[in-house]
């Protein structure tokens, strides 16, 4: 048994990494905004803006995930905005190592979230692979600041980065609110539909989760990704679970761009992603988008 503190415990990944930590007979720990409880794991606070932890959280800690970031796709991308989104990553990895040093907790680990917007918001037919050099716009900027803030922790820990594409799942995310609007006809390409969209199922990213925290061989930046579809193949995979067409045209890049601002490049660009280094290190169940997609949404 270890004792696991996650930040972002109450998100998407963080719910379901706590109940395959649970399963395991790990004791699970959350930093969160306010103190309490979730099914039996105890939350502890801490506030990233004024750079205060319970320190009691950090009591025995052995290893260590982050999870923590406000959500990208919350709106369009204000100077304001992109400061918060660092922030909220990049800073509050180093609050949490400033507390761990100043408290003495040396964790085996510390298993990060990254994305694949590392390479950048690009279109090409090339997979990146982890040797690939960082983009050089907005969304490569931020998730340069937040690597480079767990890299910090080298000095203290082993770092596992895992650079995550669209997850599935039904609990929250994506993929919840393109199946409404799919069920109601409305699905349909964005923009040239063309750009690639990588994916991986919940359950194959916290299978790497729990692999990267326990597995000492694990070590630097690893692509998780499940598979890449485009735009469109993911769109019609979805209309096809769903069980509607997807007989609308295309939606209007120029229409998302005046929505969401640079933001919209999210999702009018996207390349492939190569998943060659975390085929050695994690295990997934290798199944394609159309079964994917089948298996969730016959579940609700």
């Amino acid at each position: 048994m270890a004792v696991v503190l996650i930040t972002g415990g109450s998100g998407l990944v963080g719910r379901a990494l706590t109940k395959a930590l649970l399963a395991r007979g790990d004791e699970v720990r959350w930093l969160s905004r306010a103190a309490g409880s979730w099914n039996g794991v105890r939350a502890y606070e801490w506030d990233v803006t004024h750079g205060t932890i319970d320190a009691e959280s950090l009591r025995g800690v052995e290893r260590i995930v982050h999870l923590a970031g406000a959500s990208i796709a919350g709106g369009r991308w204000s100077k304001a905005r992109i400061s918060e989104l660092i922030s909220t990553r990049a800073g509050s990895a180093r609050l949490l190592l400033r507390c761990a040093r100043e408290a003495g907790c040396r964790p085996q680990c510390i298993v990060s979230a990254s994305g694949v917007g590392y390479y950048g918001a690009v279109t090409q037919d090339e997979p990146f692979t982890e040797d690939d050099p960082p983009g050089t716009d907005t969304i490569a900027r931020i998730t340069v600041e937040w690597e480079r803030a767990v890299d910090e922790w080298a000095s203290q820990c082993r770092v596992v980065k895992l650079r995550t594409p669209v997850v599935l799942a039904l609990e929250g995310g994506a993929l919840a609110k393109l199946a409404a609007l799919a069920r109601c006809g409305l699905a349909a390409p964005l923009g040239s539909g063309t750009q690639w969209m990588p994916w991986i199922h919940i359950e194959d990213l916290t299978n790497a989760y729990v692999r990267a925290l326990n597995d000492v061989t694990t070590q630097g930046a690893y692509n998780v990704i499940g598979g890449n579809s485009t735009n469109r193949e993911f769109m019609q995979a979805l209309a096809v679970a769903v069980r509607r067409p997807m007989w609308l045209p295309p939606v209007p890049g120029p229409l998302l761009r005046m929505a969401l601002g640079e933001a919209a490049d999210l999702l009018l660009k996207g390349s492939p992603v190569s998943s060659s280094r975390a085929e050695g290190a994690f295990r997934q169940r290798g199944h394609g988008l159309k079964e994917e997609l089948l298996t969730l949404l016959k579940q609700r």
